[in-house]
């Protein structure tokens, strides 16, 4: 399998789980970010810590002084082969070393709040149409939509990754006025090309697609290349 390799400085990454359906999808997303070495910031809407309940069955404890992060790497849905438990007890030995860093929602005090802090990207992973469109519209309110409002006037890439369908006109006229301001739109929308076996092959090809946006080398799937 050919990995892309990043060639971007190693700068902290930015995840947003906010109250769209597929809480999988950011689970795996801190795992492989945090097995790889990176510091991650993390900021969890109330409504994607209801999603995460809901899905997951994890109560994530939101609170200013923080959450069940341990909890929710753990509360992925991939089979224990031997790399999947290696990839989750590297990323939970990052999380130890502090390499996890959680943020109140509605706490602008926090470096992601401030574009003199230097980040590499930010993911809003899932993103819900409510999220979309205050990003879309600057409303900034929360630290959600005011850490994205940072990357993209930062011109720092931003990917978003919405989970719902069908779209109303409103949500795909917010996803063009969002791609044409330069955020990545990756819909959750896993592909089958790549033998799946397995509920968690169809999490990691949309992880794995995150992960390519962000430069970062993984082995989540295999690729299509020529013979």
């Amino acid at each position: 399998m050919d990995n892309q390799v990043s060639d971007r400085p190693s700068l902290p990454i930015v995840l947003a789980v906010t109250g769209a359906s597929g809480a999988i999808y950011a689970v795996r997303l801190l795992q492989m970010l945090l097995a790889s070495g990176r510091q991650v910031h993390v900021t969890i809407s109330p409504s994607g810590a209801s999603v995460v309940k809901q899905e997951l069955g994890l109560d994530l404890k939101l609170s200013e002084r923080g959450c069940d992060l341990v909890g929710f790497l753990r509360s992925g849905v991939e089979p224990k082969t031997t790399a999947n438990i290696e990839i989750l007890d590297q990323a939970l030995a990052a999380l130890s070393a502090g390499h996890a860093h959680f943020h109140h929602y509605q706490d602008y005090f926090t470096p992601i709040a401030s574009g003199s802090f230097l980040t590499e990207a930010m993911v809003v992973c899932p993103c819900s149409g409510g999220t979309l469109s205050g990003i879309v519209r600057s409303n900034s309110g929360n630290l959600i939509e005011r850490a994205a409002e940072v990357h993209l006037k930062e011109r720092r890439p931003l990917i978003v990754v919405p989970r719902e369908t069908p779209l109303s006109t409103f949500q795909i006229e917010n996803m063009l006025r969002a791609s044409q301001a330069g955020v990545v739109v990756l819909p959750a929308a896993p592909g089958w090309y790549h033998g799946v076996t397995e509920l968690s092959d169809l999490v990691d090809f949309v992880v794995a697609r995150i992960l390519d946006q962000l430069r970062l080398p993984h082995q989540l799937m295999r690729r299509w290349a020529s013979p």
